[in-house]
């Protein structure tokens, strides 16, 4: 009877059972992924990638199927455009992050290796920042105005800047500098190894080595964190409910990792959506103070105008050959 009365325990407004299933959910995907489709390094094709992304997409729709049925529709609603709008967001992520693998030189066969032990750390971090977020929103409902007004200022910037130097600051990148200073670090890879042992050049004891491939993960887990500034504020101007701005975030981060492979060689060619996400953060953003001075907005109105403007990206992306359009990546 105790162990039914811990199930039923409110964890930031759901029971605990809701966010154990969801944990359950998110592990065998994981076990699946890494213990079964992926057990050996191998180089992940376009058509496997698109297989696993497709897999994925399906089974983030059919858990907000479920927070539809268990939490009405205005919650389905929020939830389905909180996973757009994640997902939509990482496709910058997509294009740093395969800089940071050209970087460092990592074969594909490797990269997804980066990828998985990434999402754990994603996993964590994301559950650190969405609570802490919960938590200040909850004791200072203000807060909500600074998200808004930050999202605003940043759909904003990206309608004006396309931060085309990103390559070219890796090498400059104070992250990179730091650990290469504090850590021993191999000039080659070793295989998937992130750690090595090898002979210290004075002593000539055996000691712990960092290869490039830990090196690429930390730099990863780290941009996750920068566009987690941008992402987790966006979804908490769509609901303030924990759970639904964790759930939605999660599961557009693992189906990035297997999109990452089909879309990573030509992201570069979506351009105009670029601006549509631009568009997506300055209409997020108003809208907590269009629910502050005129009236909540509808979740239907608001996937819908979000579906809109990343359809109108990625259609004038398609339409307009890649040498005409401006600022182009490529």
């Amino acid at each position: 009877m105790e162990l039914l009365d811990f199930l039923f325990i409110p964890v930031m407004g759901k029971p605990a059972w809701a966010w154990l299933a969801f944990i359950a959910v998110v592990l065998v995907l994981l076990i699946l992924d890494l213990g079964v489709l992926n057990r050996k390094s191998h180089d992940i094709s376009i058509a496997q990638s698109l297989r696993l992304s497709v897999f994925y997409i399906a089974v983030a729709l059919a858990y907000g199927g479920w927070v539809w049925w268990y939490l009405g529709e205005t919650a389905g609603m929020d939830y389905l455009t909180g996973y757009v709008v994640e997902k939509s967001l990482s496709l910058d992520n997509i294009f740093v992050i395969s800089l940071v693998f050209s970087y460092f030189a990592i074969p594909r066969a490797y990269q997804h290796r980066v990828l998985f032990w990434g999402i754990l750390g994603v996993i964590v971090l994301r559950g650190i920042m969405i609570g802490l977020g919960a938590a200040l929103i909850s004791e200072f409902h203000w807060i909500l105005y600074l998200f808004g007004a930050f999202l605003i200022l940043t759909g904003v910037k990206m309608m004006v800047s396309r931060n085309e130097d990103d390559a070219a600051s890796l090498a400059d990148n104070k992250l990179i500098g730091f650990l290469r200073r504090h850590l021993r670090v191999t000039e080659e890879l070793d295989g998937e190894r992130f750690w090595v042992r090898r002979p210290h050049p004075e002593t000539g004891k055996s000691v712990a080595w960092a290869t490039p491939l830990f090196l690429a993960l930390v730099v990863v887990e780290a941009t996750d964190v920068l566009f987690a500034v941008d992402s987790v504020p966006a979804v908490f101007a769509i609901t303030t409910d924990p759970f639904i701005v964790y759930t939605s975030n999660i599961f557009a981060i693992l189906g990035l990792r297997a999109l990452y492979f089909a879309l990573a060689a030509m992201v570069h060619r979506f351009v105009y959506l670029h601006y549509a996400l631009a568009a997506v953060l300055i209409f997020i953003g108003s809208k907590i103070f269009y629910a502050e001075f005129i009236g909540k907005m509808p979740a239907s109105v608001s996937l819908g105008v979000t579906f809109a403007l990343l359809a109108l990206g990625v259609i004038v992306s398609l339409l307009r050959p890649a040498d005409k359009t401006p600022d182009s990546r490529s």
